[in-house]
């Protein structure tokens, strides 16, 4: 069977699996992951990794990279998705990535949970924001059901898991600049809030 768990060699790798190894939570680092192999399988089945312009480099880094706002390393000075971007840029940077580049991946984690957007922005943000929900809700249909076996297998999510949900929650209640109206962690910080018995 094919391997679909092998992570590219990139020179800044190792170094991006140990900042969110060591920033995120085990369940969210897992999730950002699955993300990339997810989103492997999404440029598989859509012809995309035949294209010129394809480039998995970025897709890597994107997915990787999409949930550093939820780590020890974002401040809550605003919503996660933002201050990740911010943090993975300036990883590349260091690295030396050209600013076009550099520039794609903001976009694409920045994005990454705007429905009908995302989608609309290019290939990176296209294919980080597939990934995404292909873990996050199981939007797996059309992919290589024994590649999704195997990732699954490799990297299981555990039933009930809430990491990705109460991170998210957790950030929005550092500031309201972290929780601006309608965001993703607004909502997810109300349900909590109500779930308590808190005021809406």
């Amino acid at each position: 069977m094919t391997d679909h768990l092998t992570l590219p060699s990139t020179p800044w790798l190792d170094e991006a699996l140990t900042l969110v190894r060591g920033t995120e939570r085990a369940g969210v680092t897992d999730h950002s992951i699955r993300t990339y192999l997810f989103a492997r399988l999404v440029a598989e089945r859509d012809g995309m990794t035949t294209d010129a312009g394809h480039r998995d480099d970025l897709v890597l880094a994107a997915c990787l990279l999409h949930d550093l706002g939820l780590g020890s390393l974002a401040t809550g000075s605003t919503r996660f998705e933002v201050e990740g971007a911010d943090i993975a840029a300036e990883l590349l940077t260091r690295h030396g990535a050209p600013a076009g580049d550099v520039d794609v991946v903001w976009e694409a984690i920045a994005l990454h949970s705007s429905h009908g957007i995302a989608d609309r922005r290019g290939p990176v943000s296209y294919l980080t924001y597939r990934g995404v929900f292909a873990d996050a809700s199981a939007e797996t249909e059309g992919l290589d059901a024994a590649a999704v076996r195997q990732i699954q297998t490799a990297l299981p999510r555990p039933a009930g898991d809430r990491s990705v949900i109460d991170a998210i929650a957790d950030h929005a209640e550092r500031s309201p600049a972290a929780a601006p109206p309608h965001s993703i962690g607004a909502d997810l910080l109300r349900e909590r809030r109500l779930a308590a018995g808190g005021a809406d």
